[in-house]
Parts: C-alpha cells; sequence; structure tokens
C-alpha cells in the first residue's frame, strides 16, 4: 500500500502539472483521487489491516491527500489566472490603431422636405397636429362636404379596410381629416398645419404614387379673407422656392372649398417664361381655398361669424422640385446611391 501511495502521489503531481485547461484538470483530479482510482482503493482498504498498520498507512493517506490536493489547487489557480489573461488579450484595444469612422446616415428627403415645409409655417404662428391614418367615413368624407356619389368615394379610387362590423373604415386620402378633427375639438381660432401619410388607389409612375405625403393647412378665425389665402401662399413658395417666386391661382372645384384655387409658382429655371420643365412658365404646386361654410357648420362653427382657408401640398412634388428628382417613385425605393446624396443636406 506504501508503494502504490508513493507511485500515485508522483503520478498525480505529473498528471497535475501536465493539465493544460480547467477541464483536463478536473479529468485529472477524477483518475488521481476519484472513486475508482488506486488512492481511492487504497484507503477503503485500510479497514483490513490491524490497529498500528492502520494507523501507520493512514498518516500517509493524509499526507499525500494534502500534497495532491495543494498541487491540484495551485494548478487550477494558475489555469484560471492564464484563462482570463487570454480572455484580456482578446478583448484588448489597440489604441495606435486607426478609428473606424462610422458610415454617417441621414434624414429622408422627403422628411427633410418637411421638416422645412413645417418650419415655414411654425415661424408664421401656426402649431403641428397630427391625425390617425385609418379614418371613418365621416371625417374623410361626409365632414368634408363630399356627397355619397362623389368619385373619390367609390372602390376605384380609396382604399377600404376590411374590419368585420365596420365597413366605414378607410385608409385616409387626404390629411383633411386631421383639419375636421381639431375643429370638432376646440373653438376658434385655428391655425394649423397637419402632415402626414395618405393613401389612394393610383398605378405608380413618375408623378403618382398610392402612398404618398401631405402637408394641409387649415385657418379658421374672424374675417379671414381669400386675400390672407394668397398673402400666406406667396410667403410660404418664397421661403422654399427663393424671394423671386410669384405665385398664381387659377379658379377649381373643391368641394370643401369656396370658392378653390388651383395654385401654381413661377418656373425657378425660366422665371416665367416658359421651358421644357414647366410647359407654359408655371409649376402647379397645391389646391387651396376659402373653407366651405357646410365644412365649418358640420363641426359646430358659425358660418356667418368664422371664415377660413385650407390648402394642401403634396411632399414628393416639392421635394421633385426643389432636388430636381425626374421620377417620384425613387423616394420609396430605398436605393443607398439615391439617398447618399442627401447627406450634406442633413
Amino acid at each position: 500500500m506504501l508503494a502504490v501511495l508513493d507511485a500515485e502521489r508522483a503520478r498525480g503531481l505529473d498528471v497535475f502539472a501536465a493539465a493544460g485547461t480547467l477541464d483536463e484538470l478536473d479529468a485529472s483530479h477524477a483518475s488521481v483521487m476519484g472513486r475508482k482510482s488506486r488512492f481511492s482503493e487504497v484507503q477503503r482498504s485500510l479497514g483490513a489491516l490491524s490497529e498500528e498498520d492502520r494507523r501507520a498507512v493512514g498518516s500517509v493517506v493524509n499526507d499525500v491527500r494534502a500534497v495532491l490536493l495543494d498541487a491540484l489547487g495551485r494548478r487550477r489557480a494558475e489555469l484560471e489566472e492564464a484563462a482570463e489573461e487570454a480572455l484580456l488579450a482578446a478583448d484588448a484595444i489597440d489604441l495606435t490603431l486607426p478609428g473606424r469612422r462610422p458610415r454617417p446616415g441621414s434624414l429622408h428627403p422627403l422628411t427633410l422636405v418637411e421638416n422645412e415645409i413645417v418650419d415655414v409655417f411654425l415661424s408664421l404662428g401656426y402649431r403641428v397636429v397630427e391625425g390617425p391614418e385609418i379614418e371613418d367615413d365621416w371625417h374623410n368624407f361626409q365632414a368634408l362636404n363630399i356627397p355619397p356619389d362623389h368619385p373619390a368615394r367609390t372602390m376605384r379610387d380609396t382604399l377600404y379596410v376590411d374590419v368585420s362590423g365596420h365597413p366605414e373604415l378607410l385608409l385616409r386620402t387626404e390629411t383633411s381629416a386631421v383639419q375636421i378633427r381639431t375643429m370638432q375639438s376646440q373653438p376658434p381660432p385655428v391655425y394649423i398645419v397637419a402632415p402626414g401619410r395618405v393613401y389612394r388607389r393610383e398605378t405608380a409612375d413618375a408623378t403618382h404614387l398610392p402612398v404618398f405625403h401631405q402637408v394641409e393647412g387649415l385657418v379658421v378665425d374672424e374675417g379671414i379673407t381669400f386675400a390672407d389665402l394668397k398673402g400666406t401662399l406667396e410667403a410660404v413658395a418664397r421661403s422654399l422656392f427663393g424671394e423671386d417666386r410669384r405665385v398664381r391661382l387659377s379658379p377649381s372645384y373643391f368641394p370643401f372649398v369656396e370658392p378653390g384655387a388651383q395654385v401654381a409658382v413661377s418656373c425657378f429655371i425660366c422665371d416665367g417664361a416658359g421651358c421644357r420643365t414647366c410647359g407654359n412658365g408655371w409649376i402647379e404646386l397645391l389646391g387651396a381655398g376659402m373653407v366651405h361654410p357646410k365644412v365649418l357648420e358640420n363641426c359646430g362653427y358659425d358660418s356667418e361669424r368664422y371664415t377660413g382657408f385650407a390648402f394642401g401640398l403634396g411632399i414628393e412634388r416639392v421635394a421633385m422640385i426643389q432636388y430636381g428628382v425626374p421620377d417620384m417613385r425613387v423616394f420609396p425605393d430605398g436605393d443607398v446611391r439615391f439617398l447618399e446624396q442627401f447627406e450634406s443636406v442633413a
């Protein structure tokens, strides 16, 4: 037994020293001091010895166990320290290396234009309001004086939402519904702009999209006239397109305004002389007009006391003019080569 203990002590010290990882050390511990090891067999055999031999051999067993456990502990500490150093080395940062410059992002051109338009109206004292993109028939059509037989309310022009029990729900065709909700929620005066996404059943082409963006404005107060509308639109056009821009209003029909007008700005390329871009010297920009008395009454306003004007312009069309983009479809495509051009603008 003493010979076995001496041999196992030597073997254990060698095996523990040779372990290169903590897993190997655990395996070595099991082979040297585990239940099936020769060392454990000696321990179990002590009971068969005489008292004198048991005392002598037992003392050696304790000494060998102490030596092996001490060697095991020291090797474990060494391996744990080595593992921690390896981990730190793997995570080390070489401060002498040149930094990796993050790729800069930028706002989308439509966001840039929307922010610019909204900033113009904020400077004029307007406030920004928003509303739901899923609307009901009353806010989107009826309150805006659009009768049931109007073509805009057919399935060919409007995208309806299939919700059981709610046939009146649809994707808003313009942000005018936000104007209705605002007038219902507060008394006059009202000076607001409502930017947002709108939807129509359109075939996508160079100048049309089924999903696009608008900014609509509404003013309701005592003594508002058509001259206020024209002056406001001139100020906005010059802020967006330059101080030399002129504004032209042509009669047009919209159910929710009376009278209504199509608004065009003088071409910024030919200054109204006529060119390939504009054709006749003018670029159509938006629709506008004085708020129809029936729309005011639908919202609980006294149309004899209050008047107002409203307007709406497509953000994509403004962006096309500002950035010289010939096809509206590039805005939602997400082509990085196109969007990278606006990094310096943002």
